[in-house]
């Protein structure tokens, strides 16, 4: 039997990747060569084409206003249809923060812009005063990944699931989607949208694994994933954790001109 191989598609590596939102294809990447899988990595910006057939897992990070605005440019193409026929046909996806507000319905930004989503998830954002920021732990409502999701979070947009998606989890320390419902993230199929940056995978090896597992079974037919030694990664995981609990929350106020 051949060895599994995950292909994975990078989306806007030189424009929707802060806070280290490029170490989750580096975890990815490493946490299938420790298994002897195969592993590539593609990346597509800006008037590239995607091929629904041609991936198994698809990233997109976070970015700043500007960058947002080209992207939900680029996305409107056929490029955002052929990112949801890809999702559909059972390919897993991580997109965070700004990744995560452009794949909903739309985004309203705090100084009156509405970028238009491609209605993956079933939500929609509007930019606010306050930025939340600051450090997130999540009690995860999704099978597999260990109970909790520790993280780091800086947005001003608030997000609101309609009835399409459900959320990642639910928020024991920070804000997570709007700092009012206590909701973070969302899920639809094998795609997660998430606030969580940090990088969120290599501090959470049970949902890196979550992803691998379900990207390969597009192709491969996988019971499970031969198990590894995590005890770096869950005393990284338990630190932060211990951490975000201990410590105060707290909110910056940032007007925007």
């Amino acid at each position: 039997m051949a060895k599994p191989d995950l292909r994975i598609c990078h989306l806007y590596p030189e424009l929707m990747n802060i806070y280290g939102d490029r170490g989750n294809i580096i975890a990815l990447m490493q946490r299938c060569r420790w298994r002897d899988f195969g592993v590539r990595v593609v990346q597509l910006s800006l008037g590239d084409r995607l091929d629904p057939a041609e991936h198994d897992f698809y990233f997109i990070g976070g970015g700043q206003d500007r960058e947002q605005i080209l992207v939900s440019e680029d996305l409107s193409s056929e490029k955002g249809e052929a990112l949801r026929q890809a999702v559909e046909d059972g390919a897993a996806l991580l997109s965070i923060c700004g990744g995560y507000q452009l794949l909903g319905n739309h985004f309203l930004t705090y100084t009156g812009e509405d970028l238009p989503g491609i209605s993956l998830f079933d939500v929609k954002t509007i930019g606010g005063e306050t930025r939340f920021i600051g450090n997130v732990a999540v009690a995860s409502e999704l099978e597999g990944t260990g109970g909790t999701l520790v993280g780091f979070e800086n947005h001003s947009g608030r997000t609101h699931l309609g009835s399409g998606c459900r959320p990642l989890g639910r928020v024991i320390k920070g804000y997570g989607n709007n700092g009012e419902d206590g909701h973070e993230g969302c899920v639809y199929r094998h795609a997660v949208g998430t606030y969580l940056h940090g990088s969120l995978l290599p501090k959470n090896p049970l949902l890196a694994d979550w992803f691998i597992l379900q990207a390969l079974r597009r192709r491969h037919d996988l019971e499970g994933l031969p198990a590894l030694d995590d005890a770096l990664e869950n005393a990284a995981h338990r630190a932060a954790l211990e951490f975000t609990l201990r410590e105060k929350s707290w909110r910056r106020r940032l007007r925007k001109s």
